[in-house]
């Protein structure tokens, strides 16, 4: 699944409980491991909010990925509270929802 897909899904928690949206998918280019030469970029993380601002949802980036000034600026202002969620969390993503394996409680805020 790639990180546009998984924008906008909703974010449940071990427990069952709610989290939020993703509002943003964080990507990594290159890798640490000298024998893996793939310029693709993997997931790094997610970024979760109960706010969801559906006019930001991916549009506020530049064909490289890039968020301009202005908008960035109004991203955080709007996702202030947001929670980062590390890949490594994530259980499951192929259901049309995100199931992590671990409780909301351990998750920082962005």
């Amino acid at each position: 699944m790639t990180g546009r897909e998984l924008i906008g899904q909703c974010v449940w928690d071990v427990r069952g409980v709610w989290v939020g949206h993703v509002v943003d998918v964080r990507m990594v280019t290159g890798s640490r491991n000298p024998f893996k030469r793939g310029t693709e970029p993997e997931t790094a993380g997610l970024v979760v909010s109960a706010t969801r601002a559906q006019f930001l949802l991916g549009v506020h980036r530049d064909a490289n990925g890039r968020v301009n000034g202005t908008m960035q600026r109004l991203t955080r202002l709007l996702y202030a509270r947001s929670l980062v969620v590390p890949w490594d969390l994530v259980e499951t993503s192929d259901t049309g929802e995100v199931h992590l394996k671990e409780p909301k409680d351990v998750l920082q805020r962005q």
